[in-house]
């Protein structure tokens, strides 16, 4: 997993509450395993028409939002199931940080296990973020250190974030990379118990 400490980056404005994990990956796209190549399945409902043309009025198929890598939207952002493929097709795509006000419990603890980092922000926040996304300038800059987003006008919000999972995510660590820590512990261990309880070891 990549780690995240400071992203510099184009913010897209998706001003919709309760999209769910099927809106953001729609069904079809779910036979895969693999992390990479789910960005064509991103949000596809909502970017192409039943043609599979993109629709120009969809805000990731304009130009002015072409490689963002922040996304802004409405409340409870990613409800519904729990597929973990809607965090892998976010970064497949290069978005690696969601801002919204609120998040739905299984898809925002998905998104740390994946480095993408969700971003909680007061209502206010949100809508100002929005504005200026949809204004000429829409660099923001989400630092995970200092726990701020700095908007394009240079606001600077604070967000609140559990400081194991800030660890983790700055360390790049997903749960087997943080089990992967003790690897020296755990091999005395296992070595151990190879001497003192063979027949546990199939000998």
């Amino acid at each position: 997993m990549d780690a995240f400490t400071r992203l510099d980056a184009k913010v897209v404005p998706l001003p919709l509450a309760n999209i769910d994990t099927d809106q953001i990956i729609p069904k079809q796209f779910l036979k895969t395993v693999d992390r990479s190549g789910l960005a064509e399945g991103l949000f596809y409902d909502l970017r192409f028409d039943e043609q599979g043309r993109p629709k120009p009025d969809f805000v990731l198929n304009q130009p002015a939002y072409k490689n963002a890598g922040v996304l802004v939207t409405g409340d409870n952002f990613g409800c519904g199931s729990s597929r973990e493929h809607a965090p892998w097709a976010l970064i497949d795509f290069g978005i690696r940080s969601v801002i919204s006000t609120s998040f739905a419990d299984i898809f925002y603890n998905n998104c740390f296990q994946n480095g993408l980092l969700p971003v909680v922000l007061k209502a206010h926040e949100v809508q100002q973020l929005m504005d200026e996304a949809r204004g000429g300038n829409h660099v923001v800059s989400v630092d995970l250190e200092a726990q701020t987003v700095t908007s394009p006008s240079g606001a600077v919000f604070t967000f609140e974030i559990d400081p194991q999972r800030k660890i983790k995510m700055l360390n790049g660590l997903d749960a087997i990379g943080e089990t992967l820590q003790a690897e020296k512990s755990i091999d005395t261990y296992e070595m151990k118990r190879a001497l003192s309880q063979p027949w546990l070891e199939g000998a």
